[in-house]
């Protein structure tokens, strides 16, 4: 069963930047929990689309050294081969013996070239191979330059070190029902000026057709002066909330999807940082509250908080069915 009526009451979001159209969602969700948008680009040439900086900067640490592995070794690959067809006599001070020894010695004078270390035994003989192997050292410095550059950007980038509970719930909450989730900053880089704004995406029967609709989520605190804890965020299933009057079945037939967008200044980057994830239907728990996260130390000096409790809840009795 669709839902065909939400709450007229509700505000609706026509800012979000997303389509009404429900072929947007086909995919399950619009943006993934890591706040990845969930969507696939196609309809033009993957070289055209390529965008290899922000792809390098990116992703994830163990396949960007794979990616400067690879291209070191590709290009003294590169260059044995043509250090070989100019030809192995143009190469003074080599040792070797087999054919596989000469393109090891070959090998590896390119890449000592390449890092202009240069340890003296190997030396270029003769102007073709002098040529090579100058510019076999123009290339490497510039290489340098652009990898040392790549590791300062992904060493500074500002970064929202932000984690959010795995799932959202719905708790019993003054007299009634709130849905909360909760996130923590999970390293010591702390937020100031953090604010918060959550919207509800559902599908809804519009004029005899199904459209993706917006609505927005009043928070019972939306923004805070620093974070430097876990922080749950509180929304009431007042008259006013898009989720009054909703069955679970209701939002599961609608699609719905929590949409959270975070915002705050990390005063160690001494700039602005976002994070956003979202909620689906299925990932929403009715009838639980969750456990608290911290406890002074045995010193009552200081506080202990603990991440790995940030998924932790217990059941929790509602006050009306859902």
């Amino acid at each position: 069963m669709l839902l065909k009526n939400p709450n007229k009451k509700a505000q609706l979001n026509n800012e979000t930047g997303l389509g009404t159209n429900t072929s947007l969602s086909g995919g399950g969700r619009f943006f993934n929990r890591d706040g990845v948008p969930n969507m696939e680009v196609t309809g033009m040439p993957f070289w055209q689309r390529l965008n290899i900086y922000h792809s390098l900067l990116s992703m994830p640490a163990w396949k960007f050294i794979t990616v400067i592995v690879v291209f070191f070794m590709t290009v003294n690959l590169l260059f044995a081969g043509i250090y070989l067809w100019i030809g192995i006599d143009h190469l003074g001070g080599m040792v070797a013996g087999t054919s596989l020894e000469k393109f090891g010695e070959a090998f590896f004078f390119s890449a000592q070239t390449f890092t202009t270390v240069g340890y003296g035994r190997i030396n270029p003989v003769g102007f073709t191979a002098s040529l090579t192997a100058s510019m076999e050292a123009l290339t490497g410095l510039m290489c340098f330059a652009l990898v040392t550059g790549l590791l300062y950007g992904r060493f500074a980038r500002p970064r929202a070190y932000i984690r959010y509970s795995r799932n959202a719930l719905f708790v019993p909450f003054r007299d009634g029902v709130a849905l909360m989730f909760r996130m923590v900053p999970f390293t010591r880089n702390f937020l100031l000026n953090v604010e918060v704004r959550v919207t509800l995406a559902m599908q809804a029967m519009e004029d005899g057709q199904m459209k993706n609709r917006f609505y927005n989520v009043p928070l019972d605190i939306a923004k805070a002066n620093t974070l430097t804890a876990n922080w749950t965020l509180v929304h009431m299933l007042n008259d006013e909330s898009p989720l009054h009057g909703l069955s679970r079945q209701d939002m599961i037939d609608a699609h719905a999807e929590l949409l959270v967008f975070v915002q705050g200044f990390d005063e160690s980057f001494s700039n602005t940082v976002v994070s956003r994830t979202s909620y689906t239907a299925a990932e929403f728990i009715f009838g639980a509250k969750f456990l608290p996260m911290y406890h002074p130390n045995e010193t009552n000096t200081s506080t202990v908080l603990h991440l790995d409790r940030l998924d932790d809840y217990e059941e929790a009795r509602l006050p009306v069915e859902f």
